[in-house]
């Protein structure tokens, strides 16, 4: 199986080592990712100019390819599929993501961002978030199995799978929900603070962010909440109505 990696956090992240490190498991692993940080980006991607391409021979994972490109998490994607690989992938994987990519925050996750490019272009997808990267025993605990899972089951065209882990041990997980749908809710609601200046026409406005604690019953939030891991699949209905679903 060929696997194509990305993610948003930048190919130093120790997220995206942890997912290939998983992933050459299950078949031979690119990695092209961005050359910094690229949080937020949603399925943003270069419109002018041009992109750098840099091999990363210091890649911490044994066996597998990495670059870093000097773009958006989708850019990956697309110079992956377009230029790097000399084959399609069979199905793209992007994170581990530092922070949860869960209800109404999923719009604007350069992570899912990603992994709608590949879905765009026919190739199944999954995007896997962590609320953190200084523990990743879980991750390591149940990713393996998830992709064993995915590999397994019928996903549409218009289908990709967003998977989030709590900050918890293995022994505290209480299981894995693959039907949860994504909430109407943030996750973190975001608050502008303005504060005082002596130039009334410039404000700075203070990013205050505060999480979500009622979620609708079933969400992904809900899960997450409830010290699950959420494996919901998202629909994506621009993809959906263009092709017929």
């Amino acid at each position: 199986m060929r696997i194509l990696i990305a993610n948003d956090d930048g190919i130093d992240s120790p997220g995206i080592a942890a997912l290939a490190e998983m992933a050459r498991d299950f078949g031979e692993v690119t990695v092209v990712a961005p050359k910094t940080q690229c949080s937020g980006m949603s399925q943003h991607v270069t419109v002018f100019g041009s992109l750098e391409l840099q091999e990363r021979k210091d890649f911490p994972i044994e066996g597998v390819r990495a670059y870093a490109l000097s773009g958006t998490p989708a850019d990956c994607v697309k110079a992956a599929l377009g230029y790097v690989c000399g084959e399609r992938p069979d199905i793209v994987f992007t994170g581990i993501n530092e922070g949860y990519n869960i209800g109404r925050d999923i719009l604007y996750s350069g992570t899912v961002g990603a992994a709608t490019e590949a879905m765009s272009q026919g190739i199944r997808a999954a995007a896997f978030s962590a609320e953190t990267l200084r523990d990743l025993r879980a991750a390591r605990a149940f990713i393996p199995g998830i992709i064993e899972h995915m590999l397994e089951t019928e996903i549409k065209p218009y289908e990709l799978w967003n998977i989030n882990i709590p900050a918890l041990s293995p022994e505290e997980i209480k299981g894995i929900d693959h039907d949860c749908r994504p909430s109407a809710k943030p996750f973190y609601k975001t608050r502008l603070l303005p504060s005082e200046t002596e130039d009334a026409d410039v404000r700075t406005l203070k990013l205050e962010y505060i999480r979500c604690d009622e979620p609708e019953p079933g969400s992904d939030i809900d899960v997450i909440l409830k010290g699950r891991i959420a494996a919901g699949r998202i629909v994506n209905g621009v993809m959906r109505a263009a092709l017929g679903g």
